[in-house]
């Protein structure tokens, strides 16, 4: 029986510090994947999952896809009876570096969040790159959230006094535009940011944020630059705040509702997650950070139980931060 050859090695000094189950699962089920950075560039690529060991959904009382001026968005309404005032809501946007990535690619932790939160979900199956650069993303993050205040009473029976914003990875950028425009009128009623490893800085690089992780697994400071290139081909677009929230005026930020932020202690983005968090408590807002030690970056779409007790940790340490924010839990 031929060997596999191994694309992805874990470089020796990470061994020490990653979590002995994600070094398993990396070797068994990760290694011997081609990194889609060192391949030609082909829309194909999006065939295969980007993260492989998540859950399976779990069962909601209603899945509907909803279209959008040039997407769509997919609705999970809970089981059950509504609330008297309709259901509170969070909007949540993929992962998958601005390139990969779909609604149909993070159904387990979207469903999570519906039925462990009490909450409809609108999962974004906003424009990718690299054919749609930025700013198209945000513009479909900004056209989300006007649907639900405008058409989410009506359509979905959803309470738009309860909003709730997030996602994973480089989802950031497209809510935190939309998040961070408060100065609206009226005013966008958001009530909380859930945000799981984020990006907030696209200065960020080996030779200041992310040189303790250099080498970690899966999310390689190559594979982010090749995501970053896709998206955000022009340097001067890196420290606009609807790409990099960090660069937000403090006097927005300061209005930024209560936020939790989960980021990974082996992630190359660990360190600027951190410093959002406190940045925005440094303004007076109130925002919680969980580091999940020995975690590289991509355990949220690694929660199986059979796979990664720390990912479905974290799946369960989001619902019940943002049940808890929405007054469901």
């Amino acid at each position: 029986m031929a060997t596999q050859q191994i694309h992805q090695p874990i470089h020796p000094s990470m061994i020490p510090r990653l979590d002995p189950e994600y070094i398993e699962f990396h070797n068994t089920s990760l290694a011997q994947l081609v990194p889609p950075h060192t391949l030609p560039w082909s829309p194909k690529l999006r065939d295969v999952p980007a993260v492989p060991g998540c859950s399976d959904p779990l069962p909601v009382g209603a899945t509907e896809d909803i279209d959008l001026t040039h997407t769509k968005f997919r609705a999970f309404t809970p089981e059950g009876a509504a609330p008297p005032d309709g259901w509170p809501c969070f909007i949540f946007f993929h992962g998958g570096g601005w390139t990969f990535g779909s609604i149909n690619a993070e159904n387990s932790f979207a469903t999570n969040m519906c039925t462990r939160a009490k909450c409809v979900v609108l999962s974004v199956d906003y424009r990718l790159a690299p054919e749609h650069k930025y700013p198209t993303a945000v513009e479909d993050a900004i056209e989300s959230l006007d649907w639900v205040i405008k058409n989410g009473k009506s359509k979905l029976n959803i309470d738009t006094t309860r909003i709730a914003v997030g996602g994973s990875s480089r989802h950031v950028v497209f809510q935190s535009r939309p998040s961070l425009d408060l100065s609206a009128s009226p005013p966008i009623p958001l009530v909380f940011l859930l945000l799981i490893v984020p990006v907030t800085d696209n200065t960020a690089s080996v030779e200041n944020l992310w040189a303790e992780n250099a080498l970690t697994p899966w999310l390689s400071p190559a594979r982010m630059l090749w995501f970053r290139d896709n998206y955000l081909p022009n340097k001067e677009d890196h420290t606009k705040w609807d790409a990099s929230p960090s660069f937000a005026p403090d006097a927005l930020l300061a209005k930024v509702p209560k936020t939790w932020i989960a980021v990974c202690e082996c992630d190359i983005l660990r360190d600027e997650g951190i410093a959002f968090g406190k940045k925005l408590t440094a303004l007076g807002v109130e925002a919680e950070v969980e580091v999940y030690k020995g975690a590289p970056h991509p355990i949220m779409a690694m929660d199986a139980i059979r796979v990664l007790k720390i990912g479905a940790k974290m799946v369960s340490d989001a619902s019940v931060a943002l049940g808890k924010a929405l007054g469901t839990v």
